[in-house]
């Protein structure tokens, strides 16, 4: 059972907006199953609740309770279920238990204003639950809330803390059991038989612990809240991640955590634990909705994504060192080639030229006076990329975001736009239909309308760039396993092409 357990109505809470006749019905439709009004100070009688249900015009089923919310001088606000009088500002928790034993006492919002609260507070015998999501609290505060509950494992809640519309029922509380009277929750909560109602996601790699969290109900306007938290297992990890997180906060800084092109947005990290949060994309990944997309979508998807690169680039970023650039390209092409060695690969040394020839190019074009550097994605290809709509009825809200920084560097511009066209080809080999609707020229000559400015020899470097890439491809197929496949032959071929044909 899904309820909305703080909110507040125009008619007794002189901070809110919103009439109780509205917050119903957009709680309704929400898909939620009831609402509890807790507004100030302030107890509804069973004919008023009766009166605005009858305005409301909702089913019987939906419940209809009120509680209240109370300011004590121990812990602030605290919401009250089961009492059957109104309390006054300045009540304390020990007294409304007192001649209520019986009621369910919340700590609301306990983490707003960047507050952390003492463990022993939120495992206070005062409490029979915690709100640990709250409109009240940022997204930070709401992944810190989390993070305490699973660690303290008290009995958690949602609350929205609703004082308009727009916004109601977007942090609900799921109850175990059908409840039907404001005792009968009181008894549910004091039992801790309810919890925020989110989707937790984990996925495990080598390196990280990540979890994907989603909150609330999606409803008719699809309006959730999503964080990621991942969780590094070594200090290498976390190096790499936390310089992936600073990248992002600079390039979010640049107009990326809104509008039609956007970051993952980074909201905190934790250097003790290794953790980092940041907010989760909503779509689907560049990759997947080429697949199904009718060719005119798939042309503005991809427009989108090449504009997304120019726009990185116009920033002209410097958050990483410049000289980096050359010296993890020896060692990464270095790795390239020791896959091939290792297992004595009849391509080894075809691969060795080939290194040799990029090693020779990049260091040249890095040299020139002519070529900027710039803080680059490093890793841009159609599955890092994803296409999203904030409002599924308006276009115009159609966004695309990159995630994944990690190989983020100071770097050639013709870098990324030769990273993505040999990914692109190489992840849509099997769909020679894409190949032919989304032609290289497409992404080019989106990017170059919105360059600022490129290089003479701007189209030659992507080449060099796209072989280069065919070589990090070439090496990933040793590593799965797959040196005898067509597939590895096809990518050293392309990546001789592309070195033969600069020029």
């Amino acid at each position: 059972m899904l309820l909305e357990m703080h909110c507040h109505t125009s008619e007794h809470s002189s901070c809110s907006s919103v009439s109780a006749v509205e917050l119903i019905r957009q709680v309704f439709g929400k898909g939620l199953q009831g609402i509890v009004f807790t507004d100030h100070h302030y107890l509804w009688s069973e004919a008023e609740l009766a009166a605005v249900r009858l305005q409301a015009a909702v089913p019987e089923y939906f419940l209809l309770l009120s509680g209240q919310e109370i300011n004590t001088p121990e812990y602030g606000d605290v919401l009250v279920y089961g009492a059957t009088e109104a309390f006054v500002s300045g009540t304390s928790t020990a007294v409304i238990r007192q001649c209520f034993p019986d009621a369910a006492l919340v700590w609301a919002h306990p983490y707003r204003h960047g507050r952390e609260p003492a463990t022993r507070e939120l495992l206070s015998e005062h409490f029979a639950g915690v709100e640990i999501f709250n409109s009240n609290h940022t997204v930070r505060e709401n992944s810190h809330a989390l993070q305490d509950w699973h660690r303290w494992r008290f009995t958690a809640l949602g609350g929205t803390d609703t004082h308009g519309g727009s916004y109601a029922g977007l942090y609900p509380t799921h109850f175990d059991h059908p409840v039907h009277t404001i005792d009968e929750l009181a008894a549910e909560i004091r039992h801790g038989r309810c919890r925020p109602f989110i989707k937790e996601i984990p996925h495990a790699g080598a390196n990280s612990q990540v979890t994907e969290v989603t909150i609330g109900t999606k409803g008719a306007d699809e309006v959730r809240e999503r964080i990621v938290i991942r969780e590094m297992r070594n200090r290498h990890s976390w190096t790499t991640a936390e310089r992936a997180f600073q990248v992002m906060e600079q390039v979010a800084g640049e107009g990326f955590s809104s509008g039609p092109y956007r970051v993952p947005k980074p909201i905190d990290k934790d250097p003790a634990s290794m953790t980092l949060i940041e907010q989760g994309v909503r779509g689907k990944s560049l990759f997947d909705k080429l697949l199904t997309a009718r060719p005119e979508d798939g042309t503005f998807y991809v427009t989108l994504a090449a504009e997304w690169l120019a726009r990185l680039h116009n920033c002209r970023l410097a958050v990483t060192p410049p000289a980096e650039f050359l010296t993890r390209e020896q060692r990464r092409l270095e790795r390239y080639l020791q896959r091939f060695s290792e297992i004595d690969h009849k391509q080894t040394r075809k691969v060795k030229h080939l290194i040799e020839a990029v090693l020779n190019e990049e260091a040249r074009i890095v040299c020139s006076a002519t070529t900027v550097l710039v803080q680059g994605h490093g890793d841009f290809h159609p599955k890092n990329i994803f296409i999203g709509q904030d409002n599924q009825d308006d276009r115009a809200t159609l966004f695309v975001a990159a995630i994944d920084f990690e190989s983020s560097l100071m770097l050639p511009r013709s870098f990324d736009v030769g990273c993505f066209l040999a990914q692109f080809r190489n992840q849509f080999f099997a769909h020679p239909e894409i190949l032919r609707n989304y032609p290289d020229e497409l992404f080019i000559d989106a990017y170059l309308r919105r360059l600022e400015e490129a290089e003479g020899d701007f189209l030659t470097q992507v080449q060099l760039f796209r072989a280069r890439t065919n070589l990090s491809i070439a090496a990933y197929l040793i590593k799965v396993g797959l040196g005898d496949s067509e597939d590895l032959w096809r990518v050293l071929v392309e990546a001789e092409q592309s070195l033969s044909g600069r020029g």
